[in-house]
């Protein structure tokens, strides 16, 4: 078992229906994986599943977190040595760039730039959000924080009102991250 933990963040988009995959291939490449959704991605998770939650925690072997927790509640999961989200919608993307961090997933977004964390994001939103001028904008202020935003080489948004998510290509994501930290102690 690895060490070397991945935060795996998914917003709501038609990939995170099928986010088992996405933490499949990253554990397949090494990564103790813990999954945090934004809200509304938590249900997306669980709106035709009963029990999907406890899925996933069962792959991940870690608790599935989607909010904050209490001050006096102790921290369930163990630190990030790197972060990839997948998918990520304009909507997160606009967010964390400003810096908001008003849901648990944005505040471990913004803090991981702040902590110098390595982290891909891997866009998922039709071409008609893509086209609004603060995309792009958010877009560079990401990359210039050193943020890996996987939008070129073929990586493109989709048409408005895509069809399936089958085609998301979760490997790119992982094959992104960087090379595995040295192990912790």
């Amino acid at each position: 078992m690895t060490n070397r933990t991945l935060y795996l963040i998914a917003c709501a988009a038609p990939p995170a229906r099928r986010i088992d995959t996405g933490v499949r291939a990253a554990q397949s490449a090494g990564w103790d994986v813990c999954l945090i959704l934004t809200p509304s991605a938590r249900r997306w998770a669980t709106e035709d599943a009963h029990g999907e939650l406890d899925r996933l925690a069962g792959l991940t072997g870690h608790p599935v977190r989607h909010q904050h927790r209490l001050p006096s509640q102790e921290d369930v999961l163990p630190a990030p040595d790197a972060m990839l989200v997948a998918p990520l919608t304009s909507n997160t993307l606009n967010k964390w760039a400003a810096g908001i961090s008003d849901t648990l997933a944005l505040g471990l977004l913004v803090e991981g730039i702040g902590l110098g964390l390595p982290i891909v994001a891997l866009p998922h939103w039709n071409e008609a959000l893509g086209r609004h001028p603060a995309v792009p904008r958010s877009v560079e202020t990401l990359r210039a924080a050193g943020v890996t935003v996987l939008l070129d080489d073929g990586l493109v948004p989709q048409q408005p009102r895509p069809g399936g998510s089958d085609a998301y290509p979760w490997q790119a994501a992982v094959n992104a991250l960087p090379s595995l930290p040295t192990p912790k102690p």
